[in-house]
């Protein structure tokens, strides 16, 4: 609104510079009151609030403007909120805010195979059954194929029946040179020593896309 009074004003002094019109005239053609036209600004009434708000400032410099006002209010002082807020933003008293600071992570780029059997991707995937029981899904896929290398179902894996797996799969297949797991740390209470050199701290992306195929809606049955 002050800004459209402001565009008004200086309409009404172009024309009043470049054409021989009234003030009257000039006011009605910016649509602007003739006493919007005529107001000058006293300034000189801001002094007093101006320099208590820096004092002010300078003692609390984080507090913002609305804080500001309630310590001048208990002064005695009365002040409306609009009018400390401009003579808080003309001092330059705004309260810059904290950036908040984010660790940068050197991360390495990730290792693309470019043959089969160079990398594979294990993930688990958890379901249930239609009776309410729980399951678990161990897939291993070969990140450059997307072949299904294995597929267990159960109701839990432990360690051994993890190795075992990875070993069938060893044998048919020979031994990768990395192996893919969303959690090394996770993984390695899985995997003997021998396989927890081969892990990488990546996401098997290639097996969680594939398991998630296979989370279609299927009735077991159980005995």
């Amino acid at each position: 609104m002050r800004a459209q009074r402001e565009v008004g004003r200086e309409d009404a002094r172009h024309l009043l510079a470049n054409f021989p019109a009234s003030v009257r005239r000039a006011c009605e053609l910016t649509l602007i009151p003739r006493s919007t036209f005529r107001f000058q600004r006293n300034t000189t009434r801001d002094e007093p609030l101006r320099t208590r708000l820096v004092e002010l400032a300078q003692e609390k410099p984080r507090f913002g403007y609305r804080r500001l006002l309630v310590l001048m209010r208990w002064d005695g002082m009365v002040v409306n909120h609009k009018r400390l807020f401009r003579i808080y933003r003309s001092a330059g008293l705004s309260v810059k805010r904290k950036r908040r600071k984010r660790l940068v992570r050197a991360c390495s780029p990730r290792m693309r195979p470019t043959a089969p059997n160079e990398e594979w991707s294990l993930d688990f995937v958890h379901d249930r059954l239609a009776s309410g029981r729980a399951i678990r899904v161990l897939g291993v896929v070969d990140t450059f194929t997307r072949e299904c290398l294995a597929l267990e179902v159960d109701t839990s894996f432990a360690s051994r029946r993890v190795t075992r797996v990875l070993e069938e799969v060893i044998v048919q297949r020979g031994r990768p040179r990395r192996l893919l797991m969303d959690n090394v740390l996770n993984a390695s209470v899985f995997l003997r020593k021998e396989y927890t050199s081969l892990l990488t701290a990546q996401r098997g992306l290639e097996g969680e896309s594939f398991l998630r195929l296979t989370k279609t809606p299927v009735v077991f049955q159980v005995d």
